[in-house]
């Protein structure tokens, strides 16, 4: 098992920003999701600065709808912050199509390192707290994946997964909460036999990660926690005009 460090340069952090973002049109026609703004700064942003406040310098970020657009905001963003590193897997360049998430973190796994954060580009939780002891925990854990859970939305009632009280994630449970976006991951999970997809998914394969998840949910293999923090899935204008 690895012994990955969250000060070691390998610890990386992925935001997905490659979706279409179909429900939020014509908002999205022509400015993607992550860089819609939210109270005053795009989307995007808010996690890009959340996790250098934590310590977190490098970053990988997958694009594919109106991408050159993500890349030029990226590119600012490193400029005007030293010392940080954001590579692009550019989806649609490689296959003029996004991956979806198993298949994004997959394609871009060259550029991750033993266990890195993932989360959605377009989820605003401003205060929620990336921290070096989140990864050390996550790593002496054996986990593969360390997922942050949030109370059910009115457009999500039903919820996703179930929580025990020693903090492991179920598919399944009599009370069901909503996966955030925001986890830790081992690498592990993104390979076989957890993952069917070939290392680096030369042959694009688009696949959602929730499946993957519920296999290590059924081996016991995924833990989690509830954050009671601000949290925003910016996916419909009505939600984004509710932010301000």
């Amino acid at each position: 098992m690895s012994n990955a460090h969250a000060s070691s340069p390998s610890v990386t952090a992925m935001l997905l920003a490659a979706g279409r973002g179909q429900r939020m049109r014509p908002l999205t026609d022509h400015t993607p999701k992550p860089l819609l703004s939210v109270r005053g700064q795009p989307l995007m942003q808010w996690p890009l600065e959340a996790l250098l406040a934590g310590g977190f310098h490098r970053f990988v970020v997958n694009t594919a709808w109106l991408g050159e657009q993500i890349d030029a905001f990226c590119a600012d963003w490193q400029y005007r912050h030293p010392g940080t590193a954001i590579a692009i897997s550019d989806e649609g360049q490689d296959f003029g199509y996004a991956l979806e998430t198993a298949g994004g973190i997959s394609r871009a796994m060259p550029l991750l390192g033993e266990v890195f954060w993932a989360l959605a580009g377009d989820v605003y939780m401003p205060d929620f707290v990336f921290s070096v002891a989140s990864v050390d925990r996550f790593v002496a854990s054996g986990m593969l994946a360390h997922l942050w859970l949030v109370p059910n939305p009115a457009h999500n009632p039903k919820g996703d997964f179930g929580l025990t009280a020693q903090g492991l994630v179920l598919d399944q449970a009599p009370v069901q909460h909503t996966f955030s976006t925001v986890a830790l991951y081992r690498r592990a999970l993104f390979e076989a036999p957890w993952c069917g997809i070939f290392p680096g998914n030369p042959q694009g394969t688009a696949e959602p990660l929730a499946p993957l998840l519920r296999k290590a949910m059924a081996a016991g293999m995924v833990s989690g926690e509830l954050f009671q923090g601000a949290w925003t899935d910016v996916g419909t204008p009505e939600r984004l005009q509710e932010l301000g």
